[in-house]
């Protein structure tokens, strides 16, 4: 949805508070909202006033595993494994006591562990809705693993994982998938069944996990016949409750749950985990940042208790630092990013509008300056073969049509050109001669060749650009859009383009790199086989798609 027209002074006020999102955010939110935020996220903490502690075989009384098990943000010798007590997920505290469970967790290097290697008892806390985060320490690296977790007399299933490759590790190749956009509504999650049967080492999630939008009672596009959704999932989530219940709803479908258990998962967000096309603390349609902060706390709080993440992530109030690196060996260093928490408000509303003076302000942020001068330094110091960057919104120019007065998404990096033309510059200084951006967001797949001048297409191919298609947003799609002569006729740098619903697979290699796009015919009924739409490769030391 557009943002309403606002007056040039406006625009200058929203990119002042924009910019300062960053470092005011937490103190903004403190001090305006205090009450309300104290009693919400302060005091609402695992600490010396915590909850008593109940046996859990009292307090469980059926399965409380309903929404899975998941890992994540693998390093060499560790990795995040997740779980969240449920017994009725689409009850508010998913109908346990208000009380903190004693959960046990193993890891074996079997499927039926026999040979377990570490276990523990980690503590589910009702303050974080009796989710479990266990950074599993003590494992050895490039090692896969399995396993479970048991709450009284109940047991998870197991999930398998795997462990980073040592820093210094001379791997041949690397498997991965990127994923995006699942809104619950429009489909079903057919591609996350596929991608767990898959053999990749590690799945990118790269936004719209969730939608904040209503769900009706037959599901929408699913059309549930045989049961009724509660009422309470039938509005937009705004308050903390309302997102617990919402990941409570998206976590309980099947094929969801079992990509988790099958591979772990690197997140990040977009934009729809909170408020569709929000920007640092300004909401979408206007209204007070100080407000949106307290509903931003809500998501980010929920996000964090949902997913496989570790203590660092954790958010503190309104803010939370998501954007990390991870190193495979000497082949892959990934620095995930975070473009939403703070960017500048979007130029001209945040729809499809032609470059100009306030969109060209080279003064406009995608990624804020700390992140930026992160990912730079980052890309300096880096010695592997590929430096792959998994983030939300589209990196290379993507005009609407050949003509004059084209135009371009004001949401994506194309109404941010100085804040590319920054990481450009910088990705150049660093001599990173294999590039790759993973990105999610606009329910289409596409390939791009990275141009180091846009407007000249001779220019340095300084990498790729790989855009994985939704997982069920934008309903069944298709595979040539109405506008696919328009986009492929206006951006030369554009190697492929098609509107079905899936996933992309990438493997990196010494030589080169190879993405499949994997899509399904329909996600409004369940059960489409999978098909390789197309298959590129880029050679390392000379990037640039080549369709194979």
């Amino acid at each position: 949805m557009p943002h309403r027209q606002v007056s040039q002074q406006e625009q200058a006020d929203r990119q002042e508070r924009g910019s300062a999102a960053a470092a005011l955010g937490r103190r903004r939110f403190l001090t305006v909202t205090a009450a309300a935020a104290a009693l919400a996220f302060a005091t609402d903490l695992p600490g010396s006033a915590q909850a008593a502690e109940v046996d859990a075989r009292r307090a469980v009384k059926s399965d409380p595993f309903t929404l899975g098990v998941a890992s994540g943000d693998p390093l060499p010798g560790s990795v995040v494994l997740w779980t969240r007590l449920a017994p009725q997920p689409y009850e508010t505290g998913g109908g346990l006591p208000r009380a903190r469970i004693a959960v046990r967790w193993e890891i074996a290097h079997d499927s039926r562990f026999r040979r377990i290697v570490r276990r523990g008892t980690a503590t589910a806390h009702p303050e974080f809705d009796h989710a479990v985060h266990v950074e599993a320490g003590g494992l050895a690296p490039d090692r896969v693993y399995y396993y479970r977790f048991r709450a009284g007399t109940w047991l998870s299933p197991v999930g398998r994982t795997r462990t980073a490759p040592a820093a210094g590790a001379d791997l041949n190749e690397l498997r991965l998938a990127a994923v995006s956009c699942q809104a619950y509504h429009d489909g079903y999650y057919t591609a996350h069944r596929h991608l767990a049967e898959e053999d990749v080492d590690l799945v990118f999630h790269l936004g719209d996990y969730l939608y904040e939008y209503a769900v009706d009672a037959h599901g929408g596009a699913r059309r549930y016949t045989d049961r009724e959704l509660p009422a309470h999932f039938n509005k937009e989530t705004v308050t903390l409750e309302d997102y617990r219940l919402r990941y409570a709803l998206y976590k309980s479908d099947p094929d969801l749950r079992a990509a988790h258990a099958a591979h772990p998962f690197l997140v990040a967000w977009d934009d729809h985990e909170t408020e569709n096309n929000y920007a640092g603390d300004i909401p979408e349609d206007g209204g007070s940042p100080q407000d949106f902060l307290l509903r931003r706390a809500a998501a980010y709080r929920a996000y964090w208790e949902n997913q496989p993440l570790r203590r660092p992530q954790r958010p503190t109030g309104p803010d939370m630092r998501l954007y990390r690196r991870l190193r495979f060996g000497r082949l892959v260093q990934f620095d995930i990013l975070d473009t939403r928490q703070y960017r500048s408000d979007q130029a001209y509303g945040d729809g499809a509008h032609h470059p100009g003076p306030e969109s060209e302000d080279p003064s406009r942020t995608m990624t804020g300056a700390a992140q930026e001068r992160w990912l730079i330094d980052g890309w300096r110091a880096s010695d592997t073969v590929w430096n792959v960057v998994p983030q939300q919104v589209t990196f290379c120019e993507r005009r609407t049509n050949s003509t004059p007065d084209y135009k371009v998404s004001m949401d994506a990096w194309d109404g941010y050109p100085a804040s590319r033309e920054r990481l450009l510059a910088g990705a150049e200084s660093a001599g990173i001669e294999n590039l790759m951006v993973l990105t999610g967001d606009v329910h289409k797949g596409y390939a791009y060749d990275i141009k180091r001048d846009f407007g000249d297409q001779k220019s340095r191919t300084m990498g790729t650009e790989i855009v994985a298609t939704s997982i069920t947003s934008g309903k069944d799609g298709q595979d040539k859009p109405a506008d696919w002569d328009a986009y492929t006729g206006a951006n030369p740098h554009m190697r492929f383009y098609n509107g079905r619903r899936g996933y992309v697979t990438v493997r990196l290699g010494k030589r080169e790199g190879r993405a499949d796009f994997r899509t399904v015919t329909a996600v409004t009924k369940p059960g489409a086989p999978v098909t390789t739409a197309a298959s590129f490769v880029t050679e390392v030391g000379n990037q640039g798609l080549r369709r194979v």
